[in-house]
């Protein structure tokens, strides 16, 4: 029983970690404190999916953990996409202003 505790605080403790980064690495000016959270709260959602699948207990834990690696995965690096392609709009253009 003390083990699942010890367990369960490092998996909260790694997942505020990431969540804390992915928030970090937003530039503000872009994205509203909400889609930063959402970032985070996926990042957090990819940890405990990860742990899931780990377990191996079931079949449907399993199948179920990666489908939430898949999804929550590609909602924080379609986030990061379109954070970099904001950024590439406000680069300054080779072309000098008259």
């Amino acid at each position: 029983m003390k083990m699942d505790l010890i367990t369960s605080l490092y998996v909260f403790m790694l997942a505020a970690i990431i969540g804390f980064e992915v928030i970090r690495r937003i530039t503000p000016l872009l994205h509203t404190p909400l889609m930063s959270l959402t970032n985070a709260l996926d990042a957090i959602a990819v940890v405990g999916a990860i742990i899931l699948v780990g377990e191996q207990k079931s079949t449907l834990a399993t199948v179920l953990g990666t489908i939430a690696i898949v999804a929550a995965t590609s909602n924080v690096v379609g986030g990061f996409f379109i954070t970099d392609r904001m950024l590439k709009m406000f680069k300054a253009s080779g072309k000098p202003k008259p």
